[in-house]
């Protein structure tokens, strides 16, 4: 059971290698390329294996998930072959450290209880909208902007809403996300880089399985295996109840939680943008601010 256990795990760090590989063109990485067709996209077994100082041999070994124990200096030397950036790098070691076995066991899928205190955070933010979700981007609890701003959403019933779902699934988001092609490079770099590390969490693979059959586009993202994308620092919605607004996004890690995440979204007062949350907040109607059977406060009076 361990050896399955630990090829399951190189298997994964060679998969990583292998999206990277193919995914780098012989140009980026300072090779010229000759007269002729090559069937092999992006860098050949053979070249990466040059550039990073290693036989050919042992490269294909990891490739294939039958080496798992790379030392540091091979993973450092690999990950400047493929021009990695500080994340990538990191999700790779991650991987050859779990490949490895040196990492300790996953933590099973987190609850999705969200303590009091921060429902009443996320009451005191208004009229910004925000909201916690967890680790595989469910959403948790939430105030009533936070829920209104994803058009739709509240369709779903509340064990249902999930922000990557949303993204993909939903008739909605397409029209509410001017840039929705970036958004969606960037959920499923999160979702890449977070099960890369904890592939077995059923939080995780019952989301990622769900995404894979219903979605297309998620399916082809997902091969790709990224682990970075760009996390804009505003974000612009096209609502069908307030029309165009662009507003600030925070996201903020809740110390002491099993990876629940606030999310915060901002607009200066006086602007426009404001004045739409202020819409958002007074119109969206009081429901459930989680699973549970927990109300959300009453709009504010005026």
């Amino acid at each position: 059971m361990a050896s399955e256990s630990a090829n399951s795990e190189g298997a994964e760090l060679g998969r990583y290698l292998r999206a990277r590989r193919t995914q780098t063109s012989p140009e980026h990485v300072g090779l010229t390329v000759g007269a002729g067709i090559r069937r092999t996209p992006g860098l050949r077994r053979e070249e990466l294996a040059t550039l990073a100082g290693i036989s050919m041999d042992y490269y294909v070994r990891l490739e294939r998930g039958k080496e798992t124990r790379p030392s540091p200096s091979v993973l450092d030397a690999l990950a400047r072959a493929l021009h990695m950036d500080d994340q990538e790098h990191q999700h790779l070691r991650e991987l050859a450290a779990r490949a490895a076995r040196y990492a300790p066991e996953p933590p099973p899928a987190p609850g999705r209880t969200v303590r009091p205190h921060l429902k009443l955070l996320l009451e005191s933010l208004r009229p910004n909208s925000a909201y916690v979700i967890s680790r595989s981007m469910d959403m948790l609890a939430w105030n009533p902007g936070g829920l209104a701003l994803y058009a739709g959403l509240d369709d779903w019933p509340a064990k249902h809403r999930n922000l990557a779902r949303y993204l993909f699934l939903h008739p909605a988001a397409r029209d509410l996300f001017t840039d929705w092609d970036q958004q969606i490079t960037a959920c499923v770099a999160r979702l890449r880089a977070i099960a890369g590390t904890a592939p077995d969490a059923p939080d995780l693979t019952n989301l990622v399985g769900e995404l894979l059959l219903k979605s297309p586009d998620f399916a082809g993202l997902w091969e790709r295996y990224e682990v970075t994308g760009r996390k804009p620092a505003h974000k612009t919605f096209q609502h069908p109840q307030v029309g165009m607004l662009t507003l600030t996004a925070q996201s903020l890690h809740v110390e002491g939680t099993p990876g629940q995440r606030i999310g915060v979204y901002t607009a200066e007062p006086g602007t426009p943008d404001h004045d739409a949350l202020l819409l958002l907040d007074m119109t969206a109607p009081a429901m459930p601010s989680s699973g549970s059977s927990d109300r959300s406060t009453s709009p504010r009076p005026s």
